[in-house]
């Protein structure tokens, strides 16, 4: 018998199959309620396990859905002009979006100035939340013309938009240019990402262009902090 008490006991047994890989990054730990029956413990001990694995940043706990195997930072280059699935090709897991709006509205002054509209043109309007696997990483408000999408569908939204744009609209990405701000969390990204209200987090304020330079998306992403890492590369000038 083990002297090590037994929140320990469990944390060790929960490390050990994520380090044989039965437990992959991402996978949903069993619920407090089995590992309670499983190793005949208090809901209380069960909790000190999961407290010990999140301390030493083996697992995550995401509130109102579970603990998860903590994943590797996605790697956002900021000079690589990627979508969220391109980002992801590499890890061959599972992503979704979640579209929580998809309206038509009229382009208020200074949303026309940023798409180089007219006031009062229509816009689509379109708010969604991206996974990783059952994970909310990111909320992305984005605006686009509706005279250059008026084929814009939800469906189109729950996936890539990128690829709508290039492979189906024939239209070509050129650049976009971006801004990095800490901001307080919204009530609004509190709820969607299950992140604490009281840590700052990143948003990305963005334009793109195409290729003939028309803007074709003004958007604002927040992202969670433990989930992505912004890299760049600067070069001294001569």
């Amino acid at each position: 018998m083990s002297n090590k008490p037994m929140y320990r006991q469990i944390a060790d047994a929960l490390r050990e199959r994520i380090q044989r890989g039965d437990l992959k990054p991402g996978d949903a730990l069993p619920t407090e309620s089995t590992l309670q029956e499983q190793f005949n413990v208090s809901r209380v001990t069960v909790r000190q396990a999961l407290r010990q694995l999140t301390t030493e940043s083996i697992i995550e706990s995401i509130q109102g859905s579970g603990s998860y195997v903590k994943e590797e930072r996605v790697n956002y280059d900021i000079y690589q002009l990627t979508s969220f699935y391109e980002k992801l090709a590499d890890r061959n897991v599972d992503t979704h979006s979640d579209v929580r709006v998809f309206e038509v509205i009229p382009a208020e002054p200074w949303l026309a100035e940023k798409l180089q509209i007219a006031a009062e043109e229509k816009v689509w309007h379109i708010k969604r939340v991206r996974f990783i696997k059952q994970k909310p990483v990111n909320l992305e408000e984005t605006w686009m013309p509706l005279a250059l999408f008026a084929d814009l569908t939800w469906e189109v939204m729950e996936n890539s938009k990128y690829r709508y744009i290039e492979q189906i609209k024939k239209m070509i990405i050129d650049r976009s240019e971006q801004e990095l701000v800490p901001v307080m969390p919204s009530e609004e990204a509190i709820t969607a990402l299950a992140i604490d209200a009281h840590q700052p987090i990143l948003e990305k304020i963005s334009r793109g262009f195409l290729k003939d330079g028309r803007v074709f998306e003004y958007s604002r992403n927040v992202f969670r902090n433990d989930d992505y890492k912004f890299t760049l590369v600067a070069r001294r000038g001569r």
